[in-house]
């Protein structure tokens, strides 16, 4: 069921070109994968128009203010987690990541009076060192939909490209160039098969596979296989069909038995 709610996102995405677009697709599947609210940032680089950032959410109106007129941002904990996270994480799990102080605590206080309550945000790092952030929320008293971690992971991850896409091609580098081989590797990690099931598919060595990639990472000039694959959407060099539409395409596939 979550894989569906992700494939029908990625689908459309394809459709997204403004922020109102955006916002009704987040809005939609927010509440499919179980939460209640979701916060979409995307900062863009110092060298770049600060317009080009997009900040879109459907917070409730009180917290909203609070966080503008305080100016919370430069002391929001969730904020300074996402440096030190390259996986999306709990709320309730910031202390792991970095040292909370009795500010941090008072400013989640603040926001679960207001109605925002434990919350599940994806970091990323993104192509034309770009950071960006997906949050979804539930309300106050409400636990996190666990069964649904991974695809909001997801989801996070394709909504931040979308966010990428519609700021505009203004200050990216040129596009990487990869061959057809490495586009071969990174298309299937793409769709979540290991070095070792690659190299099996594709008739080559797990030793190749790992250094395809290797040079596909540095290519894009990323360090993860998040950062890659996202680098690699936003280009254009994979699409949302080639990973989702092959999944699904594999799920509905009948084993044929023997006669």
């Amino acid at each position: 069921m979550c894989f569906e709610i992700v494939e029908g996102f990625a689908g459309e995405l394809q459709a997204v070109v403004l922020e109102r677009d955006l916002s009704v697709a987040l809005t939609k599947v927010t509440q499919k994968l179980g939460f209640d609210h979701y916060a979409l940032t995307l900062e863009s680089p110092p060298s770049r128009d600060a317009t080009a950032a997009v900040l879109i959410h459907d917070y409730p109106d009180e917290w909203a203010r609070v966080y503008v007129s305080f100016d919370l941002a430069g002391r929001d904990p969730v904020r300074r987690a996402c440096d030190k996270s390259m996986v999306g994480f709990s709320w309730q799990d910031i202390e792991e990541l970095i040292p909370m102080t009795r500010g941090d605590r008072q400013m989640l206080a603040v926001g679960r009076e207001c109605g925002i309550g434990d919350g599940y945000t994806v970091p990323r790092f993104l192509p034309g060192a770009t950071r960006g952030t997906c949050s979804f929320a539930v309300a106050p008293g409400q636990e996190l939909p666990k069964p649904s971690l991974i695809a909001a992971e997801m989801v996070g991850a394709l909504a931040l490209v979308s966010a990428l896409k519609i700021c505009g091609d203004a200050g990216r580098p040129a596009k990487a160039m990869l061959s057809d081989r490495q586009r071969e590797c990174l298309l299937w990690s793409a769709r979540g098969k290991t070095a070792a099931e690659t190299a099996i598919i594709l008739g080559i060595s797990v030793e190749t596979v790992v250094q395809h990639l290797k040079m596909a990472r540095e290519r894009y000039d990323v360090h993860c296989r998040q950062s890659l694959i996202l680098s690699a959407l936003y280009d254009g060099l994979i699409g949302f069909g080639d990973i989702f539409g092959w999944r699904a395409r594999t799920q509905r596939q009948v084993p044929l038995l023997d006669s």
